[in-house]
């Protein structure tokens, strides 16, 4: 995310990553939950700066 510069979606990670769709999910909603990430746009997630 850092590195996109931007707010990404699950699916762009996908593709950068190269890992599955429920991986990213699973991954971004425990983030979420930490309080490391954002969505600063609708399906979009940015880390907490």
């Amino acid at each position: 995310m850092r590195e996109a510069g931007k707010p990404v979606s699950a699916g762009e990670v996908t593709k950068i990553m190269g890992v599955g769709r429920k991986e990213v999910d699973k991954a971004f909603a425990e983030l979420k939950k930490e309080g490391t990430i954002v969505s600063p746009v609708h399906c979009k997630w940015a880390p907490v700066e």
